[in-house]
């Protein structure tokens, strides 16, 4: 069913999709493509159901992962698509194991805490760790505390995040996920929690990576949910009785037996639409393959593969673009970004047109930002024209493309972004919320929509606009 030009916002797109007529729409500049992409059928939510479902969570550079890679090569051949095929790379390999944490102290009962292990952290041994806290109300207050301060103990690092549409807080707040356990570790820490990296209020704690510099021991580092991180903020927050002899006033039991399983292999997965003219240098489209092990990788990244996906199965059912579309599922990004950096090393030297990504969850497109030549100027605009009827403004800002494209960005290729609502996306992001049920349908639509005008003029564009 075909989305009205005229439905800005996501209520009006819901209010659509059940009814049972449409509106006429205004023309396009690809309108075989968009038509389609309004009343064919659902590959997005095919693909997105059909891999949260048939594999489940795809951990980097595990046996699930490698099956989710020959489940995308089958798809993508199924659905039509030339030069499919994995690109092998290999890769360190850290898998999670037992996971607890207790609070103790003088004047409450121990209280058990919903915490899971940050990628990269080291092992308590199964006996686990007991310390003294060294409370940090943000990563700041960390780097500027002095080594006695924290040697010896198990560092906590309060920071709560806020929800924003951008999702702009998550550089901020994610230093004390991103690098705070490598800050802790270098100041004689013997561990380190952190409040996670979310929004939600839920006892789900969030996942993601942390890295260790070279010659820095690792040591166990961990994210302890929301509610579970203000409750450890009251009860550090209460009047203690002071006298010499007093034991500290909270202590944690940590055990995390994370492993790591030395060099493993990940790949990408790489499909294409082929265009009319191989001297026309090539559009690549990415997202992540691999997820998290706590959910299916539902929002965080099957979406994002599904959205890119349909997007040039509409363009290339519409008739043959004049540019080679590039589909690229990349491998292992959630543990470092691997498949982005195998890509750039076999592929860098390659003429890429542009590049887009597609990695921030399932709700609406509702800002595009570029980054484009001067010679696009007339592109750029007809493209922010033929995504405004859906409810897309243009940004200020230039685009910065997405993990899996950014050594290809850093190194020249123009970019083009397609902003999605990120208010919800840090309740659900990393945790085991991940699931398909969290994937709105009415918005899924309304990514691959905006695609597909994109896709289609961009694939169709002159070597005086993208060279």
């Amino acid at each position: 069913m075909k989305i009205p030009r005229t439905c800005a916002g996501l209520a009006g797109i819901a209010a659509f999709l059940l009814a049972t007529s449409s509106a006429s729409a205004s023309p396009s500049p690809a309108p075989d493509a968009v038509d389609l992409a309004q009343q064919g059928n659902d590959v997005a939510w095919a693909i997105t159901r059909d891999l949260t479902t048939d594999i489940g969570p795809r951990m980097a550079g595990t046996e699930a992962e490698a099956a989710a890679r020959r489940w995308a090569t089958t798809r993508l051949q199924a659905l039509g698509f030339t030069k499919v095929r994995e690109e092998a790379f290999d890769m360190p390999v850290w898998v999670r194991g037992a996971e607890e944490a207790w609070l103790s102290g003088q004047l409450f009962r121990p209280q058990k805490l919903a915490i899971t292990a940050l990628g990269n952290s080291a092992s308590t041994g199964a006996n686990g760790i007991e310390g003294e806290i060294a409370y940090f109300e943000s990563f700041d207050a960390l780097v500027a505390a002095t080594d006695t301060q924290v040697k010896g103990k198990i560092v906590f690092i309060d920071h709560k995040m806020q929800p924003t549409q951008d999702g702009s807080g998550y550089g901020y707040y994610g230093r004390g996920r991103f690098t705070g356990p490598n800050v802790a570790a270098k100041k004689g820490a013997i561990a380190i929690v952190i409040r996670s990296i979310g929004t939600d209020n839920h006892r789900n704690p969030h996942t993601g990576v942390t890295n260790f510099e070279a010659g820095v021991k690792p040591i166990p580092a961990g994210a302890i949910s929301n509610p579970d991180a203000d409750q450890l903020v009251r009860l550090w927050r209460r009047p203690m009785p002071v006298r010499p002899d007093a034991p500290p006033l909270i202590k944690m039991k940590l055990t995390l037996t994370p492993q790591n399983l030395g060099t493993k292999q990940s790949g990408n997965v790489i499909a294409e639409v082929p265009g009319s003219d191989p001297a026309a240098s090539p559009i690549i489209v990415a997202c992540h393959l691999d997820s998290w092990d706590l959910g299916t990788g539902a929002i965080d990244d099957a979406a994002g593969c599904g959205i890119v996906t349909a997007a040039a199965k509409h363009v290339m059912t519409a008739g043959q673009p004049r540019r080679t579309i590039r589909i690229l599922w990349a491998g292992a990004e959630e543990v470092g970004v691997f498949g982005g950096k195998a890509y750039f090393d076999a592929h860098g030297k390659e003429k890429h047109a542009v590049a887009l990504e597609s990695d921030f969850g399932a709700d609406r497109v509702w800002r595009i930002d570029f980054k484009l030549p001067d010679s696009a100027k007339e592109l750029s605009d007809r493209i922010a024209a033929a995504v405004m009827p859906f409810g897309v403004v243009r940004g200020r800002q230039p685009a910065n493309g997405g993990a899996d494209i950014g050594a290809l960005v850093q190194a020249g290729v123009p970019a083009i972004d397609l902003a999605q609502d990120g208010t919800r996306y840090f309740d659900i992001h990393h945790t085991p919320d991940d699931t398909l049920d969290k994937v709105d349908p009415a918005q899924l639509r309304q990514n691959v929509v905006v695609w597909t005008a994109v896709l289609a003029i961009l694939a169709n564009s002159s070597d005086t606009e993208l060279p």
